[in-house]
């Protein structure tokens, strides 16, 4: 068996096992710009998560979704399971879908965000990339400071209602 032919094997003691199953978890805050050419270079610490390229299409609130292909495939299957028959159904997809693209990073880890997408979120120079989980955000820099700032008190008060099972 040559190099090539090895697969990875779990650790003896099962520790790690949940990381060979689980999504990427994309964590933080960072403000990358976006070029003259509407590239915008990937966080460092995403560009290793998020494999060999990602999707990037509109997102709630006016911001571009960016997801591993992975879980970008993950999430359309499971809203092309829902009725075609449910006009809200459709509605989403049609939306969602049809700003979608997929790109690949260059060798300097950065991706192009279409024009689409950057009337979409109102995307600028200045942005902010948000870890989500499974999924990362572009918003433009003043939008996301605006939202935020609105949402911080709600976040202190439903914490238990979003958190009920969860111990801290």
């Amino acid at each position: 068996m040559n190099e090539s032919q090895v697969q990875p094997q779990p650790p003896a003691d099962g520790e790690g096992l949940d990381e060979l199953r689980l999504p990427p978890l994309l964590l933080g805050t960072f403000t990358p710009k976006i070029d003259a050419k509407g590239r915008m270079a990937l966080p460092a610490k995403f560009r290793g998560m998020l494999g060999r390229g990602v999707v990037l299409a509109r997102g709630q609130e006016r911001c571009v979704y960016l997801l591993p292909i992975g879980e970008f495939r993950r999430m359309a299957m499971q809203v092309q399971r829902a009725s075609v028959g449910d006009k809200a159904t459709r509605d989403y997809l049609r939306v969602f879908l049809s700003g979608a693209c997929d790109e690949v990073p260059d060798k300097q880890g950065r991706v192009l965000v279409p024009q689409l997408l950057r009337d979409y979120a109102d995307l600028g120079e200045d942005i902010v990339v948000i870890g989500v989980g499974t999924r990362a955000e572009i918003w433009n820099r003043t939008a996301w400071q605006r939202y935020l700032g609105e949402k911080e008190q709600g976040y202190s008060d439903i914490e238990n209602d979003v958190l009920p099972a969860v111990e801290f």
